[in-house]
């Protein structure tokens, strides 16, 4: 078990009480340094790499946190585990309204704009092309199983698409798509409006395909997120979004050719693991119509274009 009192303290927190993490996925603490609020958070095994990323973003003016300034480093690492302290960030939060989608869509276009053209900060590089079609039987097993205690009933088609994506993954690994560095977790969880949108989460910054990150934020952006409609973007929505992103980019022939696979390979990167690991979620209605959503998305996703 996570021992925050001993997290805090290295950073010359002290608290009498165990802290109450703010996230209920990871440890995340809210703490007070002088007249201003902060917060403790876990972050990757690179952090260095990812603070030199984050703070060229804010210094080309992207809003996103980088470390507050201690009497002591930061960040740190703890038990193996690197954690880091970040202002906390005031502001309202997403609600799915059209002028925020845009603003999300120019903020990541601003965000991709900005990355060097190789790998300069050295972030983790995404090689995620190993699953096999074992993986999808299990998978599928459980989804099915968690599906059916929800009442509902999965589509065959599921499982086809998803063992198309294992028979492809090579060819989307030796295309040679155009990579980026990006924070890799764009979702609407990890901003605050402030009105504009603010990043209050680049730590799983990661050097991978463009279009893979374009295909998260597709898949979910509105995940875990209590004022954010329960679904994915609808069409129109995406197509806002791509209106803001490509205020800053313009994608490729290249890119445009392997969208519908890239959809369908994060699909089952991101996607698959989710809906089958955790069962309480299918008993979640907002998020049992999210799953619905998803794989309505992902079994006819054509409307789904990046041009």
């Amino acid at each position: 078990m996570t021992n925050g009192k001993e997290i805090l303290a290295i950073f010359g927190f002290e608290t009498k009480e165990e802290p109450v993490s703010i996230y209920p996925y990871s440890p995340v603490y809210r703490v007070k340094y002088g007249d201003k609020d902060v917060v403790v958070k876990r972050t990757q095994k690179r952090a260095e790499n990812v603070m030199s990323y984050t703070n060229m973003l804010k210094s080309k003016g992207v809003n996103v946190v980088t470390p507050v300034k201690l009497h002591v480093d930061n960040p740190q690492n703890f038990e193996g585990t690197n954690f880091v302290v970040y202002p906390f960030i005031e502001g309202t939060k997403y609600s799915g309204q059209e002028n925020e989608i845009f603003e999300a869509g120019k903020m990541l276009g601003h965000i991709h704009s900005l990355s060097p053209n190789t790998n300069a900060y050295d972030l983790l590089n995404y090689d995620v092309y190993d699953f096999n079609k074992q993986e999808v039987k299990e998978s599928m097993e459980a989804i099915i199983l968690h599906a059916h205690k929800a009442g509902i009933e999965i589509d065959s088609t599921l499982k086809t698409k998803l063992l198309e994506s294992v028979a492809v993954q090579q060819e989307l690994n030796g295309a040679g798509l155009p990579h980026v560095a990006t924070p890799h977790d764009f979702k609407a969880n990890n901003l605050v409006l402030t009105p504009e949108p603010y990043l209050i989460d680049p730590d799983n910054a990661t050097w991978i395909p463009r279009i893979f990150d374009l295909a998260l934020v597709l898949l979910l952006f509105h995940n875990e997120h209590e004022n954010a409609p329960d679904r994915v973007f609808t069409v129109d929505e995406w197509k806002l979004f791509l209106s803001g992103y490509k205020e800053y980019n313009a994608l490729t022939d290249q890119e445009n050719q392997y969208w519908d696979k890239a959809k369908q390979h994060v699909f089952l990167d991101e996607v698959m693991w989710l809906m089958a690991e955790y069962e309480e979620d299918w008993q979640n209605p907002a998020q049992q119509k999210l799953f619905n959503s998803l794989m309505r998305v992902v079994i006819d996703s054509a409307d789904y274009r990046l041009i």
